[in-house]
């Protein structure tokens, strides 16, 4: 196991952050690399036109490396979750009577652009519910989940990681099931690639779609997609001159051209250049595959497993860390217990956590502590004693 990061952050030693699912603290390197990259504009005659390139293909090759895509023109620069749910709904046919597979209080990026498509087109948006919150949730819901999918099924679009409380989802399972009813399927990786390991080889969704301000460490404002061959052809949602071919040559542009570059390139953002947030994601996910999710998940559960059992089943309930992320869980409660009162509690001991749902969401990472989860819990028990 890694030691502690937390030197690699610039953190309140004063307080306790357990919430990187709501925004991750920046990583030192990252702010200085935002900051050399701002000033670079102060004399744009140094900025080449090579310069518009070069960095974008640096961010697509570090995060096709993170999630073993064999491919860098496979991934998409984009600026937002539902501009890439944008682009997927631009590029499927749909039919009156299509269903729509999502997951009860998913992130509404991921539901909102479906539910129109169910008033546009007639489509028919299924809504899987979570299970009574008790032993065996997690693994009912990913039942549910499949079992959710017929012939009639036209796309699943569902998190890796429900938002709200970590609950994971058995995405092969998930993927072999809609490769039988040749449905998409359609991953919102924003609260798990970067954090929980992720193959595109293994599941080959047809999309991955990740907002980068989170679990891959970057600045609010981007975020990266990965777009299988179903997308290769596709139209994207805006024409800018940078998603055509023959970009790259200035002096021509004045000779356009209307064919759009190859893969997923086609869906990149206009001004995906930017010259600042690019180069700071890319950072970020340079730092992530030094330490690779896999031993991210390992050090978040090293420092969560021995704590939570400490909780009282009485008054709490966490799913079982086989069905649930290590590094995103909800603590639910029991009984009257007053979750407004536990906030004041938690605030008053520098604590951040979130709070989705009916879930006290907390999501550590490698600049937490096993000692940062044990006053957390303490503060929880302080409730009930």
């Amino acid at each position: 196991m890694i030691a502690q990061q937390k030197d690699r952050f610039d953190l309140d030693p004063d307080h306790i952050y357990l919430n990187g699912a709501y925004m991750s603290p920046q990583l030192r390197s990252v702010t200085q690399i935002g900051i050399e990259n701002l000033k670079k504009k102060n004399r744009p005659y140094e900025i080449s036109e090579a310069d518009f390139f070069s960095e974008k293909r640096v961010l697509k090759e570090r995060f096709a490396q993170l999630i073993s895509a064999p491919d860098p023109e496979a991934i998409a620069i984009i600026p937002s979750v539902s501009y890439g749910i944008a682009n997927v709904i631009r590029n499927i046919t749909f039919e009156k009577g299509d269903e729509i597979i999502l997951l009860q209080e998913q992130f509404p990026s991921n539901y909102y652009a479906w539910k129109q498509l169910e008033a546009s087109h007639g489509v028919l948006v299924k809504i899987v519910t979570a299970p009574a919150v008790e032993t065996g949730r997690a693994e009912r819901w990913n039942e549910a989940l499949v079992e959710a999918v017929t012939e009639r099924t036209k796309v699943v679009a569902v998190p890796h990681v429900h938002w709200a409380d970590g609950t994971l989802f058995n995405l092969s399972l998930l993927r072999k099931r809609t490769n039988e009813v040749n449905a998409y399927l359609i991953v919102d990786g924003t609260q798990s690639v970067g954090a929980l390991p992720f193959s595109v080889q293994d599941i080959a969704p047809d999309a991955l779609i990740s907002g980068g301000y989170k679990w891959l460490l970057g600045a609010y404002g981007l975020g990266v997609a990965y777009y299988g061959e179903r997308f290769y052809e596709g139209i994207p949602i805006e024409n800018n001159w940078m998603n055509h071919e023959g970009s790259e040559n200035f002096s021509n542009l004045v000779n356009y051209n209307e064919r759009f570059k190859a893969k997923a390139t086609r869906f990149d953002v206009g001004e995906s250049s930017n010259f600042i947030l690019v180069p700071m994601l890319s950072e970020g996910i340079r730092q992530l595959l030094e330490w690779t999710p896999e031993v991210i998940q390992d050090y978040c559960r090293n420092i969560t497993k021995d704590v939570l059992k400490t909780l009282p089943k009485k008054y709490f309930y966490i799913e079982d860390p086989k069905f649930r992320a290590q590094h995103l869980f909800g603590i639910y409660t029991k009984g009257e217990l007053s979750i407004p009162n536990l906030k004041q509690r938690i605030a008053a001991q520098n604590i951040s956590v979130s709070y989705r749902g009916k879930a006290i969401r907390v999501s550590p990472n490698v600049y937490n502590t096993e000692d940062d989860l044990q006053q957390l819990i303490s503060c929880l028990r302080s409730a009930v004693n």
